[in-house]
């Protein structure tokens, strides 16, 4: 990009933008479904075609909703882990349109984050 001081604002050419093309549409959301087990988890698919996963314990869900979530602007997914006494959960949520490649990538590192926890009878 250059500034030219005689003219006021600035000017770039096509080269320097370096155009790209960028993964747009919501994709396949299988490839996001496909990572969970039944051993782990819980997945519903309600009367509307929304689908609803959550872990056993409960702390974790993700929710796709083909048409929008009800009561949304368009909200697409929606990812929630629940938190502890000590530290909150967090939300995350991706619009109808978001590629299904995204919400992928975000679900496999949410996952790679999460361990079994020991039982007490285990830990004696």
């Amino acid at each position: 990009m250059g500034v030219e001081a005689a003219r006021p604002g600035f000017f770039t050419t096509v080269e320097a933008l370096r155009l790209r093309s960028w993964l747009l549409g919501p994709g396949q959301p299988n490839t996001v479904i496909d990572q969970f087990d039944a051993e782990d988890f819980t997945l519903i698919v309600d009367d509307r075609a929304d689908v609803h996963i959550s872990s056993k314990d409960s702390r974790f869900y993700l929710g796709w909703f083909p048409l929008g979530r009800p009561g949304t602007e368009g909200e697409g997914w929606k990812l929630a882990v629940t938190g502890t006494n000590a530290v909150p959960g967090y939300s995350i949520s991706f619009d109808t349109e978001t590629p299904a490649e995204i919400v992928t990538t975000t679900v496999a590192k949410v996952l790679a984050t999460s361990h079994p926890l020991q039982s007490n009878s285990a830990r004696r």
